[in-house]
């Protein structure tokens, strides 16, 4: 959520940034909805002073033996005409309020311009896109090939987007999702959490998933609540924090955790039908981070690094692309995408997206810190990336390592995870 001082003081600014964005948005309604509002406070206090001198007078009648009863009348009628004015004051801010909801954030003045991904701009490569002396294979036939993916089963089970991991499949999948944390946690300094995979619309809407991308989350309704499926740890992680006042001194906060992740991925039908690219319900381990304004993007640089440090060590090839603002996202002040290579593509495929949303997750689900120096409470930045997509890194690892036996190699510092194996063959 977008400061509402922001909006009034520097409402040409802030609709000139919006119009970069790559959505039909119209931000002209916010004036409509604030004058509305203000004219009715006004109203309001307009009626309170008519009120406050009316109430001062009975005292004075009576002192002098005049009649009240007409002043009275008066007075009551005021007192109804407040509680009726308040009334439309409380529906005009919780319009306001739901409006604010709606609007995007502001894209930081380094966000490249563009419409498309096709906008975004490379900033750096590792690695080189492997090259093979034989003809590759998609990593759903390798799967399917090794008995270790079984889309199939998924279909039957739960339609079509789900899949079975078997044997060492399930295994490797795994693995990888010990050996993100495991990094994350031990070397990158994150404190792990494992939280819950079912939360409030609360939640949802204080890291800005609803209420726009409502169509894109799974409900789940008991006891007469509702509860929605995490679409990513981001959700019950930053809203750990929700409603809080954090000591600066703990400043900046760092959280992983794994999750499984439920998204409906409406408005995808036709793309990546097969594989593990594009899922229902997919495993990721997610990177939080609350900071200092000053520190932000400091630390945004530093939480890209730490989930491009997991695939160096796997040994997979990727690319860091920073995204242009048609391509931003409603929540991103800055987003970067790390691409890894996938040669059934035959191009990079996003694996983490690692974004700073400055203070407006904070305003929205009111998470501040107390400065040290002015000890006055101001609202954190908050900062998540994907360290990273487990099931497409399972991809990866397939795709990328595979032998012209059928095989898979298996990265060095999987293998501890792995019982010790070195590849997975067909049994």
């Amino acid at each position: 959520m977008l400061d509402i001082k922001l909006l009034r003081n520097n409402f040409e600014e802030v609709k000139e940034a919006m119009a970069s964005r790559n959505e039909d948005f119209d931000l002209d309604k916010f004036k409509e909805l604030d004058e509305n509002r203000r004219k009715l406070l006004a109203e309001v206090e307009l009626l309170k002073n008519e009120q406050n001198k009316a109430s001062k007078q009975v005292p004075l009648m009576k002192k002098e033996g005049r009649d009240t009863s007409v002043l009275m009348q008066e007075m009551k009628e005021l007192s109804n005409k407040i509680k009726e004015f308040n009334g439309q004051v409380n529906d005009a801010e919780l319009e306001l309020n739901n409006y604010m909801l709606t609007i995007p954030n502001i894209p930081n003045k380094t966000v490249p311009p563009g419409k498309t991904d096709e906008d975004n701009v490379e900033i750096r490569r590792w690695g080189e896109p492997t090259s093979f002396d034989f003809e590759p294979k998609p990593h759903w036939d390798l799967g399917s090939d090794l008995d270790i993916i079984d889309a199939e089963a998924g279909a039957k089970v739960s339609g079509s987007r789900f899949t079975f991991y078997k044997g060492a499949g399930a295994r490797l999948e795994r693995s990888i999702m010990n050996f993100f944390l495991d990094t994350h946690n031990e070397k990158h300094g994150y404190t792990e959490v494992f939280p819950p995979f079912m939360v409030s619309r609360e939640s949802m809407t204080g890291t800005g998933q609803l209420p726009k991308f409502e169509e894109d989350a799974y409900k789940v309704t008991g006891d007469g609540k509702e509860y929605f499926l995490v679409p990513t740890a981001e959700v019950p992680v930053t809203n750990m924090y929700r409603e809080q006042i954090l000591d600066g001194n703990r400043l900046p906060i760092k959280h992983c955790a794994y999750t499984a992740c439920f998204r409906a991925e409406a408005g995808s039908a036709g793309r990546d039908t097969r594989g593990l690219i594009r899922q229902h319900q997919f495993n990721k381990v997610e990177l939080v981070k609350f900071t200092r304004p000053e520190d932000s993007y400091e630390e945004l640089e530093k939480l890209t690094r730490d989930a491009e440090a997991v695939l160096q060590m796997l040994g997979l090839p990727y690319r860091v692309v920073k995204i242009c603002v048609g391509d931003l996202g409603f929540t991103a002040a800055l987003k970067y995408d790390i691409e890894v290579w996938m040669p059934s593509y035959n191009r990079y495929v996003e694996i983490s997206s690692c974004s700073n949303f400055e203070d407006f997750q904070a305003r929205r689900a009111n998470i501040k810190y107390k400065d040290n120096v002015t000890d006055k409470a101001k609202f954190v930045h908050t900062l998540n990336g994907s360290g990273v997509a487990i099931g497409r890194t399972t991809a990866a690892i397939l795709e990328n390592f595979q032998q012209a036996d059928g095989s898979i190699v298996i990265p060095e510092v999987l293998r501890g995870y792995m019982g010790g194996k070195t590849r997975i063959e067909k049994i």
